[in-house]
């Protein structure tokens, strides 16, 4: 699905990515983790060719199409973004315009010019939406104006755009940084159901480690963008994620806590501390 070879960024003097090599599998759940300025939101650009990396030997794929290589992006991007779907910390949506709306943009790569200009839908689309804001448990806020809807809702209304958009694969920045913990959990749990149930390969950077080691069967690990860990989620243990981080894992871990519980690293530290008295 994905595949980065030697793939580095450089910001003047500052590596963004540095010699990055990645491989992800169709229907895989992947997180990307790290620490604020780690490279996860630019390696997502990246891969949805938005950005162009350092004119190297570097290149990015997806679904074997050419996204960029050596600096340069591929000029047939826009045909291989109709298999991306991107979902974005801010939800991305024209507020002025109902939720039913917002998702049907998703289906504008596939339609004829003059219907998009026009905002002319086929039914077909009409109703993908509606069965698309249902499955995300919003349907009943299609006709509300996308601004008078909560973060959670838009986060789910911009989830349904992608599966209008019949998306093969997902790049979710950030989806959960903004949302409270209830609406947290509901946007990753319906990430989780359709990478599962309709096996689109899910790739989506997280700075709260928690939801990782719940929701992502592989979790890479991004510092100073390079990759220092890529493998399965449950490794993450506090202690290995303090050898990695340091004092930011403790706030990596923190930042998933609801207001009624103990601190998640506490209580992840603890459970591990007590696997290790049964050895």
């Amino acid at each position: 699905m994905i595949k980065i070879s030697n793939f580095s960024r450089t910001f003047g003097s500052h590596k963004g990515l540095d010699n990055v090599n990645i491989n992800i599998k169709a229907g895989e759940m992947v997180a990307l983790i790290g620490a604020s300025g780690s490279g996860k939101s630019t390696l997502l650009r990246h891969i949805a060719g938005i950005m162009a990396g350092d004119k190297d030997n570097g290149r990015i794929s997806v679904l074997g199409k050419n996204i960029q290589k050596g600096g340069k992006i591929s000029k047939t991007v826009r045909k291989s973004r109709t298999d991306i779907g991107m979902i974005f910390q801010q939800f991305n949506l024209v507020e002025r315009l109902s939720v039913h709306t917002n998702v049907m943009l998703g289906a504008l790569g596939r339609l004829p010019l003059w219907r998009s200009c026009l905002g002319l839908f086929p039914n077909d689309v009409k109703e993908l939406a509606f069965q698309s804001l249902d499955r995300v448990g919003i349907v009943e806020k299609s006709f509300n104006r996308a601004s008078k809807i909560s973060g959670g809702q838009q986060q789910r209304a911009a989830i349904a755009r992608a599966l209008v958009q019949y998306a093969k694969l997902l790049l979710a920045d950030e989806p959960i940084a903004s949302l409270d913990p209830e609406s947290s959990r509901k946007v990753m749990e319906i990430l989780a159901d359709i990478n599962k149930s309709d096996g689109i390969t899910v790739l989506v950077t997280l700075h709260q480690v928690d939801y990782a080691i719940k929701y992502c069967p592989r979790t890479i690990a991004l510092k100073d963008g390079k990759v220092v860990y890529d493998g399965d989620s449950s490794a993450l243990t506090p202690a290995f994620l303090k050898e990695i981080y340091g004092a930011a894992s403790e706030e990596m871990f923190a930042s998933a806590v609801d207001n009624n519980e103990s601190s998640s690293f506490e209580r992840l530290k603890a459970k591990h501390e007590l696997s290790l008295l049964a050895v």
